[in-house]
């Protein structure tokens, strides 16, 4: 039994919210195909038929917009099928010394018990059959979930916590800059929960990244792709953008104009895509591009929203969130990205927007631009592909 949570806020576009989780969660189980999955206005099940729990558990976790969720039993709806039932499920799983409890939900007001009969009936049932029992009403160690619904009752005695937010696709789709650092994959998550689509834009930039950081953005593509499904990475060649701004322009306004193009191209490839903002991993004040006066400096060359889900976000926070979904020991591997090479050692901080337009336009912007665009590559990467354990056994390996 899968709960919505927020979903149950939504008004008259909810059947499409609930429809799309359950289309998400039909690709997540996918390799289930015995399963069934049946989505209600309040609830959404799925009959496994045979298919292992400990494995349906472990998709279901990454699956954004469910709340909680339950490994129900369904019986009848008389009290002797509630009790058995009952029964049954505690003598399987309680254990000496634990506390418990009762507690029944209704939703169906014309059961012939409410919710406080009902509670007092199983239990003296309960104490009848068995020895050693102690309820505790706050924080017991099993609470013994009933549901009455019009079509049956379910029993269950676990709660397991979904990923919240809203089902993937429901609020559009976006790009997503993404780097080989902590930030970005980080910030891709959070856009995922809310419930954007991403397609992710990687900078890379031969012969000074190799192609180890290339494979480790994509492997962290991977790793995102368990909580959606399919993303696209579109790696964008900036080498030739690098060396231009590298020789024409001075030091301290390298970073801004690379940031620049950057955003550029990422607008340039939204609009291809069918994207409706862009995202990236930028968080307020960490590095020289971060400060208010650059991203001013820099987000002057698009009206498209630029959203940063990790903006107020500090260091620790933003590992923390990192190590929980499964990105951290990669993103602290040692493969430069296009962002940390050329980089000055003394960058703007206050970088001026008239300044920064007037350096940039010393170079042919759109030529440059043009040729990148003409040379992306798309690839479509799924859920657990990874790509430097397996392509990559000395470092003269190339992907």
């Amino acid at each position: 039994m899968v709960r919505y949570g927020e979903l149950s806020t939504k008004g008259k576009n909810r059947r499409d919210f609930i429809a799309k989780l359950a289309d998400n969660i039909q690709k997540a189980l996918s390799t289930f195909p015995a399963i069934k999955i049946y989505p209600k206005h309040d609830r959404l099940h799925i009959i496994l038929n045979g298919a292992p729990f400990d494995e349906i558990d472990q998709k279901l976790k990454k699956v954004f917009g469910i709340q909680t969720y339950s490994p129900v039993i369904k019986t009848d709806r008389t009290l002797s099928a509630i009790e058995e039932t009952a029964l049954n499920l505690m003598q399987a799983t309680f254990k000496d010394g634990m506390t418990f409890k009762i507690n029944t939900r209704r939703s169906d007001h014309e059961f012939e018990y409410d919710t406080n009969q009902l509670n007092a009936l199983v239990g003296d049932y309960l104490f009848d059959h068995m020895s050693d029992l102690k309820v505790k009403m706050k924080n017991p160690d099993l609470v013994l979930r009933i549901e009455v619904r019009k079509d049956a009752i379910y029993i269950s005695n676990q709660l397991l916590h979904g990923a919240g937010g809203m089902p993937v696709g429901t609020a559009g789709r976006a790009v997503m800059m993404l780097s080989g650092g902590i930030d970005s994959p980080v910030a891709s998550y959070l856009a995922m929960k809310r419930g954007v689509k991403i397609d992710m834009v990687h900078f890379f930039s031969p012969p000074y990244t190799t192609d180890k950081a290339l494979a480790k953005a994509e492997e962290l593509t991977g790793i995102l792709a368990n909580y959606c499904g399919k993303i696209n990475f579109i790696a964008v060649p900036f080498t030739e953008i690098q060396e231009q701004i590298k020789e024409k322009l001075p030091e301290g306004y390298l970073m801004t104009v690379q940031r620049r193009f950057m955003l550029q191209l990422a607008d340039k490839i939204r609009e291809m895509r069918g994207g409706l903002a862009i995202f990236n991993g930028e968080s307020v004040g960490q590095v020289a591009s971060q400060t208010l006066e650059s991203m001013v400096a820099i987000n002057d060359v698009t009206n498209t929203p630029v959203l940063r889900p990790v903006a107020t976000m500090d260091k620790t926070e933003i590992i923390a969130l990192a190590d929980k979904i499964g990105t951290f020991e990669l993103s602290i591997q040692p493969f430069e990205d296009c962002c940390t090479i050329f980089a000055p050692p003394r960058p703007k901080t206050k970088p001026k927007l008239d300044e920064a337009r007037k350096l940039q336009d010393r170079l042919d912007s759109e030529s440059l631009i043009q040729r990148a665009l003409d040379n992306i590559k798309i690839i479509p990467i799924y859920p657990n592909q990874k790509f430097i354990n397996d392509h990559f056994e000395d470092s003269d390996n190339l992907l």
